[in-house]
């Protein structure tokens, strides 16, 4: 076959298809649809693992989070009235005893990191604002995917003295130091001023994310050390004056209510690799159990096992929408070939004068080939356009984040290619094998 010939067989090839426009149109439709349809669902299963990777770098990678419980009954249920129920076991709670005895009994560790809450109202420069004073430690930051955008983290000295430091999100500057650099400024937060050393980078969270994580706004967080909190605010391991007169109202109210008697709010216990979580998990439950008392006042929670395990979820479901939406290829590809093999018995005669003249088994072998390969190509192309509509359409109508990759759209476009050229090959042979006298007497 010679090379210059191509360009003949490829415009012969193409004036057949215009035509017939619209039978080449309704061939294409089923390739225009199947390739819409796979690269709308790819779009949608990369935006699910983006958006699942995004929740794991809200949570931490390889954290394990410990969070108090505080209603617990435990006892023995006797069918005999006068056999009562074991007596309830003390326990002291969450506490920070527990987190320096993980960080120092537990392998495999990177951190352990305390985390105490409290509400409080801050007040600065004539504004003020409910948020969320978080007793902390500075290994919490890099175990929490914090950074830090300006100042600096509390040193030892200011943890180990208790002093009336913190570090603010960037909500906080936003609010209250809009126009002026925050560090160095003062914040009151409750009945204590507090002296800025650093401002953390703006946390992109969603409302969803918010709702589906359990998780708060970090951005409007005021962050103190957890040493400063238990000292100048709120140390429930100890009991107050406040607390006596606090358990008297609710006596005399008769009010059931069960006191929070955990010093610590939450506890993130952070792996070196993930292949250690699951023993770390079992391990840290049973040394917590045997400080606590044989009372399970806690809860632990693997963010990362819960969100891969929703990962393989999303994905097995992908794969069963992608092969649904490659079912749509082959049958466009199916009607390709039933579509040329039509086309080879109504121009068996035009076959027959090609050949007459001079075209060989090859050019007419290319000729059908080619078309195939056209009416495929276009409606792969069409198809990429209307998939990447469909995706933006999918993704502004419902709460469904769709990534578009160029390796989808390169996928989708070979696999346009490859279909007319894999079904249009037996029609194309069929025409080729015409002879050239029967042909030219067919009618």
């Amino acid at each position: 076959m010679k090379i210059h010939k191509l360009p003949h067989n490829f415009f012969i090839a193409l004036e057949a298809i215009v035509q017939n426009k619209s039978r080449a149109l309704l061939t294409s439709l089923g390739i225009v649809f199947g390739v819409a349809s796979v690269i709308a669902m790819l779009a949608i299963g990369q935006g699910a693992q983006q958006e699942i990777l995004e929740q794991m770098k809200l949570l931490g990678t390889n954290n394990i989070i410990v969070k108090p419980v505080t209603e617990q009954e435990e006892g023995k249920l006797e069918e005999d009235e006068k056999d009562t129920s074991e007596k309830q076991r003390f326990t002291p709670g969450l506490n920070l005893q527990d987190a320096l005895s993980i960080a120092r009994t537990i392998p495999h560790l990177r951190s352990v990191s305390p985390e105490v809450l409290v509400e409080s109202l801050a007040i600065s420069g004539g504004r003020k604002r409910t948020v969320k004073l978080a007793g902390v430690d500075r290994a919490y930051f890099a175990a929490s995917n914090f950074a830090l955008a300006d100042g600096r983290l509390f040193s030892d000295y200011q943890i180990e003295n208790a002093l009336p430091v913190c570090v603010i999100g960037h909500g906080i500057k936003a609010r209250f130091f809009p126009k002026r650099d925050p560090l160095g400024q003062q914040i009151k937060c409750g009945k204590l001023w507090l002296t800025i050393i650093g401002v953390l980078e703006e946390r992109k969270i969603s409302e969803k994310q918010i709702t589906h994580l359990g998780i708060r706004d970090y951005n409007l967080d005021i962050y103190t050390p957890v040493t400063t909190l238990l000292l100048r605010y709120q140390n429930r391991s100890l009991v107050t004056k406040d607390d006596i007169m606090r358990a008297s109202r609710r006596w005399r109210d008769q009010d059931d209510k069960p006191v929070n008697y955990h010093q610590l709010d939450r506890l993130i216990v952070q792996v070196s690799d993930s292949k250690h979580i699951l023993p770390v998990a079992d391990i840290l439950s049973r040394m917590l159990e045997r400080r606590h008392n044989r009372v399970v006042d806690f809860e632990i929670v693997v963010p990362e096992l819960l969100l891969q395990q929703e990962q393989r979820t999303r994905a097995i479901f992908n794969i069963v929408l992608g092969a649904i939406a490659s079912i749509s290829l082959l049958v466009g590809g199916i009607g390709i070939m039933n579509i040329m093999l039509a086309s080879v018995l109504e121009r068996i005669k035009e076959i027959g004068i090609r050949m007459a003249v001079g075209a060989t088994q090859t050019d007419i072998v290319l000729q059908f080939v080619m078309e195939a390969m056209i009416i495929s190509l276009s409606g792969g192309i069409a198809g990429i356009i209307l998939g990447v509509l469909m995706s933006y359409f999918i993704e502004s109508i419902t709460d469904i984040k769709t990534i578009i990759s160029p390796l989808a759209v390169g996928v989708s476009f070979l696999v346009s290619i490859s279909v007319g050229l894999v079904f249009g090959i037996n029609p194309a042979r069929r025409a080729a094998a015409q002879d050239p006298i029967v042909s030219l007497r067919y009618e």
